[in-house]
């Protein structure tokens, strides 16, 4: 599922692969019954090979991961958050074209 270059995360792993890295985070929480989910997933693809090394692209199942879910708000899917050192920087929900969603990690 995905690019080799978008890590899946979960309730488990996502302070260790967004809260606890040096390195700006792009997460796509999405779900497997969204439309607009599946129509964003090659757009995430594609950011996290052109921003490989310099951006981590992670994507967590909203269904999958309620904890996650309900720490940051989230309401509607798809929703995408840059972090930062722990940091919710900003965010987008719903389908957004790949300029927005670099722009969210000032790239």
């Amino acid at each position: 599922m995905g690019s080799s270059n978008v890590i899946e995360v979960n309730d488990l792993n996502f302070a260790q692969e967004v809260l606890e890295t040096d390195t700006p985070v792009l997460v796509d929480f999405s779900a497997s019954w969204c439309g607009p989910c599946k129509r964003l997933a090659p757009i995430v693809d594609e950011i996290a090979a052109e921003t490989a090394g310099q951006v981590k692209v992670v994507k967590l199942d909203i269904d999958e991961s309620p904890a996650a879910t309900k720490r940051f708000g989230i309401r509607g899917v798809p929703t995408v958050v840059a972090f930062q050192n722990g940091e919710a920087l900003g965010r987008h929900v719903g389908l957004a074209n790949k300029k927005t969603l670099l722009g969210l990690v000032g790239r």
